[in-house]
C-alpha cells in the first residue's frame, strides 16, 4: 500500500471535476441556510452523517470487493433525487477518466465498458483506490472528506467566506469524520456477508430538494 497514493487522490486539483459542484451548498446559500462559518459548520456536518456515511460505505465496499454492479443499485436506490443521480454518474465517469490515466487496472477498464454513461461517483473512488492498492478506511475518509469539503470550498466563493474560516470548519470536523469512516467500513465489512442492503441508507432530504430545484435555475455558479 501506498499512503501517498491516498493524497494524490483526495487532492482538490486530482482532475475528477469535483471543483464544478458545490455539495448542495449553492442551494443552501440562496435558502439562507448557509450564511456564515457557523451554518456552514452545521451544513458540513450533516452532510457527513448522510450522504457522506453512505457514499463512504459504498466507496470501501468496492474496495472490497462487492461487485459493482449491485453497489451501483444500491447507490441509486439511496438517490431519490434524479438530478443527483445525473450528478453522481457524471462525476463517477470523470473520475474514472482521471483514474484510468493515473493507476491503469482492469477493473476500471471493466467498470467503464460495463458503464459507458458513467457509475455512480463513491463505487468508482473506491474502485479508484483499490486499484491505486489502498484500504478500504482509506477510501472511506476520502468520500468523507469530499461531501465536506467541496461544501466549504464553495462557500468561500459564493459568501466570500474567509478561507481560513472555512479550513478551520474541516478541522472542527476531523474527529467525527474519523468515527464515521470507521462506521462506514464496519458496514462495509457487513455487506461481505449480509449483502448490499446491511450498507446505510441515510437520507438527507432537504438536499434532494435542494438539487431538483437547483438543477432548474437558468443561472448558477456551479452544476450542483
Amino acid at each position: 500500500m501506498s499512503r501517498a497514493a491516498l493524497l494524490v487522490l483526495a487532492d482538490g486539483r486530482f482532475p475528477a471535476g469535483g471543483h464544478a459542484h458545490s455539495g448542495g451548498a449553492e442551494a443552501a446559500v440562496k435558502a439562507g441556510r448557509i450564511t456564515d462559518a457557523a451554518t456552514l459548520e452545521h451544513f458540513c456536518r450533516g452532510r457527513l452523517h448522510t450522504t457522506g456515511l453512505v457514499a463512504a460505505s459504498l466507496a470501501a465496499a468496492a474496495v472490497l470487493g462487492l461487485p459493482a454492479d449491485e453497489l451501483d443499485a444500491a447507490a441509486d436506490a439511496r438517490t431519490p433525487s434524479p438530478a443527483l443521480r445525473t450528478t453522481a454518474r457524471r462525476l463517477g465517469r470523470q473520475l474514472a477518466r482521471a483514474a484510468r490515466a493515473t493507476w491503469p487496472s482492469p477493473e476500471l477498464d471493466a467498470l467503464a465498458r460495463e458503464f459507458p454513461k458513467g457509475t455512480h461517483q463513491p463505487v468508482v473512488l473506491g474502485l479508484t483506490a483499490r486499484a491505486a492498492g489502498l484500504e478500504p478506511l482509506d477510501a472511506a475518509c476520502c468520500a468523507l472528506y469530499e461531501s465536506v469539503s467541496g461544501p466549504a470550498t464553495a462557500t468561500v466563493r459564493l459568501l466570500s467566506l474567509d478561507p481560513f474560516d472555512a479550513t478551520g470548519v474541516l478541522a472542527r470536523l476531523a474527529p467525527e469524520l474519523d468515527r464515521v469512516a470507521d462506521r462506514s467500513v464496519e458496514a462495509a465489512r457487513r455487506a461481505l456477508t449480509e449483502g448490499v442492503d446491511a450498507l446505510p441508507a441515510a437520507s438527507a432530504p432537504l438536499l434532494e430538494i435542494g438539487a431538483q430545484a437547483h438543477a432548474a435555475w437558468p443561472v448558477r455558479l456551479f452544476a450542483s
